[in-house]
């Protein structure tokens, strides 16, 4: 079992500092549960929702830490991401928040709702092919020519701390868990998450869950060394990232205990579970965690198992379209 230590670049007393950074400006999301779910799985599961967040997902804690501690001089400038979506709105909010103009660079194929939202916030929004040039390669070319400051989604230190403060508050809303599992993608959150659970409940494992397609950090963990993997053709689209971030992993290999996978179609039912059980719109990044739960990938009977939701930004007609194909390739085969 890993430990937390204050030796890291990142520590717990930055999430706890963004903690009381976002206060009053982010929401403190509910903690929720299910019988049914705890039933067929023999768990005591803490559904920690962001879905219920601003912008519908935990991206706007981060966000909302790092543009709010730039220089006067930055904010003047502006900030730049890249991002699939949900890092993309949360950017564009806190900066009409705070007064500081922004400019997103996001994938075409990015979900039209997505798209639709950051731009409703006030920013710019430059597509790019991902087929033509990498995200990072374009944003640093941009950033260089209008003199912006660089916000990058996950490899960044005010990012992780107020990504960290979503589980800082499961675990003070239901107590010690035996068990936290975070949906992942460059792994931003989970960062942040393993610095929570660490060193509020040292005892708890923490376990990162990447798409079946996007298992770059699985291959990291078995390798020892951050692998780099092309971008992931996946449902899940905010964990479509091809490695990790420099922070991240210093904070990966130090606390988390374990990296598994979960399939698209896992994902797909736990989209159909929660809207059916639970009356939440959860997108498919956002069920990572409880479809490996579900799916027996983790030994948790008996055990108090957080789980955090990270998101609920999907096109409904994209997610009923997911569930019936679904439930049509099901009945073909019976």
């Amino acid at each position: 079992m890993k430990t937390y230590t204050d030796s890291l670049c990142v520590t717990f007393a930055d999430v706890e500092s963004a903690a009381k950074q976002i206060e009053g400006v982010a929401h403190r999301t509910p903690s929720r549960t299910s019988r049914t779910f705890d039933e067929l799985t023999g768990c005591t599961a803490y559904f920690k929702c962001e879905n219920f967040q601003r912008i519908g997902a935990f991206k706007f804690r981060g966000a909302y830490n790092a543009l709010s501690r730039l220089r006067e001089e930055q904010r003047a400038r502006g900030v730049l991401t890249f991002s699939s979506g949900n890092h993309a709105q949360a950017i564009a909010l806190a900066g009409k928040l705070l007064g500081i103009q922004t400019t997103i660079v996001m994938p075409s194929t990015a979900p039209r709702v997505k798209l639709a939202a950051t731009r409703g916030y006030g920013a710019e929004v430059i597509e790019y092919e991902i087929s033509e040039i990498a995200r990072e390669e374009l944003g640093a070319k941009l950033a260089a020519e209008r003199g912006l400051t660089v916000i990058p989604p996950f490899d960044h230190p005010h990012i992780i701390a107020g990504q960290g403060t979503a589980v800082k508050e499961l675990i003070e809303d239901v107590g010690p868990l035996d068990l936290l599992v975070v949906p992942t993608g460059g792994a931003g959150l989970l960062a942040g998450s393993a610095l929570a659970a660490k060193a509020m409940c040292p005892a708890c494992e923490v376990v990162g869950v990447e798409p079946e397609a996007g298992d770059d950090l699985c291959q990291s963990f078995a390798e020892g060394r951050i692998v780099t993997i092309d971008v992931p053709d996946t449902i899940a689209d905010g964990a479509r990232t091809p490695r990790t971030g420099d922070h991240n992993w210093e904070i990966l290999q130090a606390l988390v205990d374990r990296m598994i996978t979960a399939p698209d179609e896992a994902l797909v039912r736990l989209m159909k579970f929660f809207a059916e059980r639970m009356k939440m719109i959860v997108e498919p990044t956002g069920c990572l965690g409880a479809a490996a739960v579900r799916d027996g990938a983790l030994d948790v009977e008996g055990k108090r198992v957080g789980i955090v939701l990270t998101g609920g930004n999907v096109d409904l007609m994209r997610m009923f379209e997911l569930i019936s194909a679904q439930e049509s390739a099901l009945e073909a085969a019976s």
